[in-house]
């Protein structure tokens, strides 16, 4: 029996998100073509006959200018620590200073690497032969690997890569658990993505969901939740024309859920204001509490 921690370490939107759901074949962490949509550190578990691979997902590595940005960066680089292997995933549509800024922090870890080239179906070649060039100039890179999450291409190959190099060790985790994210925080997420998918600009970054309260039936779960927005005019925005916009955001992430849990959702959504709460430490402590 194999088993370990495998952190997935890269820029934002390389998608190292994506690759963590095709394993797993359920969305485990949400996706966007924004970048910064993953805020915290997520533990999927991909339960084989003989062996458990424990991804880590993490927000992608930048220059923060504001201070959620700090936070999300200072859980990044946490994540890096305790794992068994990592990987540093990169976009084969571009290559930039984020990739460098990663690759120094890879390199302080002292942890092996393979070197992961996502996205593809939409490859730029000099891109490519920058990012190859990067991992073999760093030492402890173990093989690179070429890889569309998307297409679900290169998979195997990477995934045969990783369990060559986890450790003998008995699991960490039941076999029927595929993450140690609790109920609450799956459903914030889910809603999080479908404001991702539907609101432009800043809109999608001034917002964070709390889940207020669950009822459990055998028939129905039902769920309300508080969606924060930083300024009184995103309320109307995220509300939309005659309720519009906040309803298509629920029933959306209603069939996500259910999918989810395998069983009937109601789900109520409320806005509130509560002013720059991304700039405010006590709030930015209390929504990361269990990361730092």
């Amino acid at each position: 029996m194999k088993a370990g921690f495998v952190c997935l370490a890269g820029a934002p939107n390389v998608g190292k998100s994506s690759i963590v759901n095709a394993y797993l074949g359920k969305k485990i962490s949400i996706v966007s073509e924004k970048p910064q949509t993953t805020r915290n550190r997520i533990n999927a578990i991909l339960n084989l006959p003989d062996a458990q691979v424990v991804f880590v997902d993490t927000p992608g590595i930048h220059k923060p200018v504001h201070k959620l940005g700090n936070y999300l960066v200072k859980i990044a680089i946490k994540a890096l620590e305790g794992n068994d292997l990592l990987l540093f995933v990169v976009s084969a549509e571009r290559f930039g200073e984020f990739d460098r800024i990663v690759a120094e922090r890879i390199k302080a870890s002292n942890t092996p690497f393979i070197g992961v080239i996502n996205k593809m179906d939409r490859a730029s070649k000099q891109n490519v032969e920058k990012a190859e060039e990067l991992f073999k100039s760093m030492d402890r890179c173990l093989s690179i690997k070429h890889v569309s999450a998307i297409r679900n291409e290169g998979l195997d190959e990477l995934l045969k890569n990783i369990l060559d190099n986890l450790p003998e060790s008995p699991a960490f985790y039941p076999p029927d658990m595929i993450t140690d994210k609790p109920l609450r925080f799956m459903v914030a997420e889910i809603i999080r993505e479908k404001i991702f998918a539907l609101t432009h600009q800043e809109l999608p970054y001034s917002t964070a969901v709390s889940v207020d309260y669950v009822e459990e039936s055998p028939t129905l779960i039902k769920i309300w939740c508080t969606i924060l927005v930083e300024r009184n005019s995103q309320k109307p925005i995220l509300l939309g024309k005659g309720g519009k916009m906040i309803k298509k955001i629920g029933t959306l992430a209603r069939k996500d859920i259910e999918n989810l849990l395998d069983a009937h959702v109601f789900l109520s959504l409320h806005v509130k204001v509560k002013e720059k709460w991304t700039e405010n430490d006590r709030n930015l402590n209390e929504l990361f509490k269990d990361e730092l």
